[in-house]
């Protein structure tokens, strides 16, 4: 049986906290449960005041197999923000942008930049898989998308983990088909407006296409379909989406996701589909669903703390 944990985004005492309500207890630096195991769903890192710490309670748990884990959106760009196009050169496959790096800069701020302790879970980033499929559930981080598992085959050993460097080199290249197949699977499915349509997202861009609830596969509207901030909604038409554009989710297994920045009281977006990203890093909950082998989730296994966001940032502590 599984207790699935959304996304932490440093948040290492509602982490604890989250931990200790579903009766997990620390010994020998390991958060354990006497008949239980931990899946983090990803994104442990960025915006929150205490990753480091963060990353000592993921990274014990995981390499004492009382937990396992999938890659977030997150933990990817780090890899790329650290790694350079080819050795020696001062090209990283995540531009360094202002943009980037102030994306980044707590994470950096906070374990130091090219410190060894940044190097270690840089290279322990590396091995996470992008996906689960175990025995009666999934785990992905944003999307559970067959074609986009297909692109990236080739570039993935058995496991789900990016195989070599020209892995990463494809995967980060705009165009690749390997590039738009990862952002689907880390990001979630997007699709073109319909001609003439477009949205200004939060920082004034211009956007054509719109992150969907892929999980559903039933007539809808653009505007119904739209994942994006209640701001924008408006601006996105309210006609008829194409029949067949969503994949929706008809898998015999329920699935489990992050990503989304959902809100209120947590509950499945479907029989089969729950996120538990509830917005830990804007002051929302920590979110968890405890699973006990259920096809058909249940609103009352979800567990979750909110969020205290007074804790100063730590920096420099050594994993």
């Amino acid at each position: 049986m599984y207790d699935l944990i959304g996304d932490i985004h440093g948040c290492a005492n509602a982490l604890k906290a989250l931990l200790a309500k579903m009766d997990y207890r620390e010994h020998d630096g390991v958060w354990r449960h006497a008949t239980r195991q931990v899946i983090f769903l990803g994104d442990f890192i960025d915006r929150g005041p205490q990753q480091v710490e963060v990353m000592k309670i993921v990274r014990a748990m995981v390499d004492a197999e009382a937990a396992l884990t999938v890659m977030g959106n997150h933990e990817f760009n780090a890899v790329a923000w650290a790694t350079p196009i080819s050795p020696g050169t001062d090209t990283y496959l995540r531009p360094r942008t202002d943009d980037n790096r102030r994306q980044h800069a707590e994470f950096l701020d906070q374990v130091g930049e090219d410190s060894e302790d940044h190097e270690k879970l840089i290279e322990w980033f590396r091995g996470l898989p992008l996906w689960l499929d175990l025995p009666g559930l999934r785990v992905v981080h944003a999307c559970w998308h067959t074609p986009s598992f297909d692109a990236l085959a080739e570039h993935l050993d058995a496991r789900q983990r990016i195989r070599d460097e020209a892995a990463w080199v494809a995967l980060t290249r705009k165009g690749d088909p390997a590039y738009e197949a990862l952002e689907t699977v880390l990001k979630g499915l997007e699709i073109p407006l319909p001609e003439g349509v477009a949205f200004k997202d939060k920082d004034g861009k211009v956007r054509r296409h719109v992150r969907t609830r892929w999980w559903k596969d039933h007539p809808i509207t653009y505007r119904d379909l739209a994942l994006a901030p209640t701001e924008v909604i408006p601006q996105i038409p309210h006609e008829p989406a194409p029949e067949g554009i969503l994949p929706g989710y008809v898998g015999d297994k329920p699935v489990f996701v992050g990503h989304y920045w959902m809100s209120g009281t947590p509950r499945p977006l479907s029989p089969r589909v729950a996120c538990l990203d509830y917005s830990v890093a804007a002051g929302g909950k920590l979110c968890a669903y405890r699973w006990d082998v259920e096809r058909e989730l249940f609103d009352a296994h979800f567990c979750w703390v909110d969020v205290d966001r007074s804790q100063p940032a730590t920096r420099g502590s050594a994993l």
